[in-house]
């Protein structure tokens, strides 16, 4: 077989991730590529750090991206604050907590489980009440913002009960970093992990972390060594730290890093809270449209996510065959459930660059027109007029 050059042909992403690449983003990853102890280079990480810093609504020193996508920065939390033995609640309310949970095993923790309904947000009263049936808890674990249900949690009263029992926090804000408020100096978060393929709107293959003082001491004064080298902090910071004299560690993913430095920047040009609102303004134009074709929403108003909306899949539709149809005739791609959730759900996306007008119009009209091919009784139209009177 005759192999020739890759070109992948252009999709408009509004599933769950990654999400749609700023023009200004891709063209940063092709510039020069450059050693990455060079002095121009360490200059740019410090830029990082502080763009990080700044999204992040952190002063915390040890903040920095991990060489891997959003898993390994799970990773990396768990495995320098997790020792043999340790105790630590997990929230589960979908795919993600899971996971954390899964790591704690994995480092010899003991996990105690905190489960609610999957389009539920973490109940504050069980995570109080697991607290009090189980003495020197080390960490609370739990998701931010779900992305297999559309669900956010409230972390700042989480991270307060994590406080009150001399418990750490680790929070997963893969996908709420850029799309809602995160403010992990104001909430007392200690480790936190995210990713670059949701609102950041960078290519997948990093993760932003950031540990707070309290979290390095925990890994400074640990008992046991880091059972993982690449991801132990306290070897990273000899590269990630101050000055401009760097131990080397590993070889950094130059040009992946000159799109995150592009798309921080981006954010913070944008500012902050204009970037939140922005979201949660698609966000109600994409719903009045939704609606208008008689769609709902799985999760409540009150914790709904912006950046991710879940929709109730109506019966006797074929949620593959629509999405099949959605990609091969509009080229836009849209998320099936997972879990418990799958075949009961689409998660549609609003993240970053990809959360404008044009993709809430281009998906209202393509979802019509699909549903309508499934026989579902539609007013043609209707939807984008419902969408666009929110967004005039």
């Amino acid at each position: 077989m005759m192999i020739s050059s890759f070109h992948p042909p252009e999709r408009t992403l509004m599933g769950p991730g990654p999400s749609d690449v700023s023009p200004r983003v891709l063209a940063a990853l092709a510039r020069p590529t450059i050693g990455h102890l060079d002095p121009e280079f360490i200059r740019m990480m410090d830029e990082i750090k502080q763009l990080l810093q700044y999204a992040f609504n952190t002063q915390n020193e040890l903040t920095m991206p991990v060489s891997a996508p959003g898993s390994a920065g799970m990773e990396a939390c768990f495995v320098n604050l997790v020792e043999p033995g340790d105790k630590v609640i997990v929230c589960q309310n979908g795919v993600f907590g899971g996971r954390m949970a899964e790591n704690v095993r994995r480092f010899g923790g003991e996990v105690i489980l905190v489960e609610d309904e999957w389009g539920q947000p973490v109940d504050l009263n069980k995570v109080e009440s697991a607290f009090k049936a189980n003495n020197g808890v080390k960490a609370l674990a739990f998701v931010h913002a779900e992305t297999s249900t559309g669900v956010r949690s409230d972390a700042a009263a989480l991270a307060k009960l994590a406080r009150d029992n001399g418990a750490l926090t680790i929070m997963d804000a893969v996908t709420s970093l850029g799309g809602i408020e995160v403010d992990l100096d104001g909430w007392g978060i200690d480790a936190v992990y995210s990713g670059t393929q949701k609102c950041l709107s960078a290519p997948p293959g990093i993760s932003p972390v950031s540990f707070s003082e309290r979290a390095v001491a925990q890994v400074r004064d640990r008992q046991s060594t880091v059972p993982s080298w690449f991801l132990d902090k306290n070897l990273v910071m000899g590269y990630w730290g101050e000055g401009t004299k760097r131990a080397y560690h590993h070889t950094a993913p130059v040009n992946a890093l000159y799109a995150l430095h592009e798309s921080l920047l981006m954010l913070k040009q944008e500012g902050l809270e204009q970037a939140w609102a922005r979201h949660d303004h698609y966000h109600q134009a994409l719903k009045a449209g939704l609606e208008a074709m008689g769609l709902s929403l799985l999760v409540d108003e009150a914790y709904r996510l912006p950046q991710l909306n879940t929709v109730t899949i109506p019966d006797g539709v074929d949620e593959a065959r629509v999405r099949s149809r959605l990609l091969s005739q509009y080229s836009l791609e849209i998320g099936a459930g997972l879990g418990a959730l799958a075949g009961k759900v689409w998660r549609i996306g609003l993240m970053g660059h990809g959360c404008n007008s044009r993709n809430v119009l281009l998906c209202l009209g393509a979802l019509e027109s699909a549903l309508i091919a499934e026989g579902v009784k539609l007013e043609s139209g209707a939807a984008t007029a419902a969408a666009a009177a929110v967004m005039a």
